[in-house]
């Protein structure tokens, strides 16, 4: 396939995955809004124009046009409220009217129903279970996709096949590049190791990754250490014992160790010349949570700095300053991103597709810690409103007063307009930035 039918394949994979992840997003409010009774009238996966549509129960089923988004219209969202009084500016006006079109909409969606079928008479936790599920579903999704990279085709990383033999060992602070004429010969190049041979077991201990193998070279200088490799097949006994050298410590994760002057961590470990090929090495599955872990901190503190990333994007789109490679990106950037994975030339079908898989697995990541901000319309916003319900009524059966009842969420209208204001306007300058100046994984 050309580079163009390649780059729109990525874009297409990416939009199907976007339809399936919002499409499970709008499911996880969906069944525990049934399985608690209230009615839900409409299940829409993308906006605009309505494709195909079909009515199962007192449900309507279907997929619109544009795959961007989704929703569920569930009945009686708002409780009745109090009579507004009528304000005196324009304005206010205006923002009575959101509240009062709301108040009408969720008494629309009441008709022929039955007032127990209503969101708003759900107890609170229950009203938290069902708007939690969308974001929650995102948070599985994500899961499964990482599982499927880390256990089923693996992260980059140092294989346990022998790329190269050192023919002699130098120190970490040596500034030689070749071996001199009286260095020994390296533990590995004496005991016959060879490109292309495959560790099996140190010691009786099975390898299945370098970091094994590291780990026992590093504790064994002197020490003769029973290598079993596999080499064109065959299974082969070798002899390897490591020598003493410095080398620059490193963390569990791999990076290096400095010292409190922010200076590399010299040790003397056991070396014995062997360098790993590098390629997709397989992790267990438990390898997937703090990779999650990090990855949602790593999504709310973009979304706390959003503000000052914003002003980044928008002097990168109308002036001169680079784009910031960790900045937000639009749905037409990430489209655009995963275009570039799939038409590079310096990966395999094998690794694109796992890349396009963790890009899947970081929108969903980014799916759930957006939708959990606690402003409507989001989620997030629902689930506030809930809680301060919950504590509303908790203090005045505390403090003997009478229910005050359901929280008129409506009330909150003007500032849902605001945050939609705001979103689209972010969309916006987000989409026009990804269009004029993209961020570009690849070079």
């Amino acid at each position: 396939m050309t580079t163009f039918w390649l780059y729109l394949l990525g874009v297409v994979l990416f939009l199907v995955g976007l339809a399936i992840s919002v499409g499970l997003h709008e499911f996880g409010h969906l069944i525990p809004a049934k399985l608690f009774g209230v009615r839900v009238r409409t299940y829409m996966i993308g906006f605009g124009p309505t494709i195909f549509s079909r009515k199962m129960g007192d449900t309507e089923y279907g997929i619109k046009a544009i795959p961007l988004g989704g929703f569920v219209s569930m009945s009686g969202m708002f409780p009745p409220g109090k009579t507004l009084r009528t304000p005196r500016t324009a304005v206010g006006r205006f923002f009575q009217r959101l509240i009062t079109d709301a108040r009408d909409a969720s008494a629309e969606s009441m008709r022929d129903t039955d007032e127990s079928r209503a969101f708003y008479r759900l107890p609170v936790y229950k009203r938290i279970i069902v708007m939690a599920g969308g974001p929650v579903m995102n948070l599985v999704l994500a899961f499964v996709l990482l599982a499927i990279v880390v256990s089923g085709f693996g992260v980059a990383g140092a294989t346990t096949t022998v790329a190269s033999v050192a023919p002699c060992i130098l120190p970490a602070t040596s500034t030689q590049t070749e071996c001199p004429a009286d260095a020994p010969i390296s533990p590995a190049a004496s005991a016959g190791l060879q490109p292309g041979d495959v560790v099996v077991s140190i010691n009786g201990t099975p390898i299945s990754t370098w970091t094994q193998a590291t780990s026992i070279t590093r504790a064994s200088a002197g020490t003769a250490l029973d290598y079993v490799v596999l080499r064109d097949g065959v299974t082969t006994p070798l002899t390897v014992t490591p020598v003493t050298t410095t080398r620059y410590d490193v963390n569990p994760d791999g990076s290096p160790k400095l010292d409190a002057d922010g200076a590399p961590v010299l040790v003397n470990v056991g070396v014995a010349g062997i360098t790993p090929e590098t390629g997709l090495v397989r992790q267990p599955v438990i390898n997937v949570f703090p990779m999650m872990g990090t990855a949602i901190v790593q999504t709310g503190q973009l979304i706390l700095n959003l503000p000052q990333k914003l002003v980044g994007v928008s002097e990168a789109a109308f002036g001169t300053a680079p784009r910031d490679i960790n900045g937000p990106l639009s749905v037409v950037g990430v489209g655009r991103v995963a275009g570039e994975i799939a038409s590079t030339d310096v990966a395999g079908p094998t690794e694109k597709f796992v890349a396009l898989l963790g890009v899947l697995a970081s929108l969903n990541i980014a799916l759930f810690a957006f939708n959990l901000i606690p402003l409507l319309p989001l989620d997030g916003g629902h689930i506030a409103g809930a809680l301060w319900e919950a504590i509303r009524r908790g203090w005045a059966k505390l403090t003997h007063r009478a229910d005050p009842g359901p929280v008129d969420v409506s009330r909150l209208m003007p500032l849902t307009f605001v945050v939609v204001a705001l979103m689209l306007g972010m969309s916006a300058l987000l989409i026009y930035a990804d269009l004029v100046k993209p961020i570009t994984l690849l070079g």
